[in-house]
């Protein structure tokens, strides 16, 4: 069974900083991709960044390359922590933020490679 907790959104002023963290454990949690996705009212939910099994491998959407930095600590096969330090924030940056796992080690860039899905957190950007 895998879970995936978010945390560390909240309400943030333009041009500030927050830190999402997601909580994953289950087996072979460590070993398969982990990305971040995000959905803003009325829109499809879309990929924000993506963090191979290794850590090695990186990638993000092009509205938040430079800006967002996606890491991941690996504690043990069943247990991984990842991060998304967001610096730069503009108000459409405002979504809810999810973080998924991937099938398999590749980081990768399609919702539908990924398999689960934390409950979300929500990020607020004001102008």
């Amino acid at each position: 069974q895998v879970q995936l907790v978010e945390s560390g959104g909240g309400l943030v002023q333009a041009g500030g900083s927050l830190r999402l963290s997601c909580a994953a454990s289950g087996r072979t949690i460590s070993s398969r991709a982990m990305g971040w996705f995000r959905q803003a009212p009325g829109k499809e939910r879309e990929f924000v960044a993506t963090i191979s099994g290794s850590g090695r491998n990186t990638d993000y959407a092009d509205s938040v390359k430079g800006r967002f930095t996606i890491s991941r600590d690996n504690a043990n096969s069943a247990r991984s922590t990842g991060y998304l330090q967001m610096n730069s924030l503009k108000p459409d940056d405002t979504a809810v933020y999810y973080c998924a796992i991937c099938r398999d080690s590749i980081a990768r860039t399609n919702r539908g490679d990924y398999a689960y899905w934390g409950p979300g957190t929500q990020v607020t950007v004001s102008s």
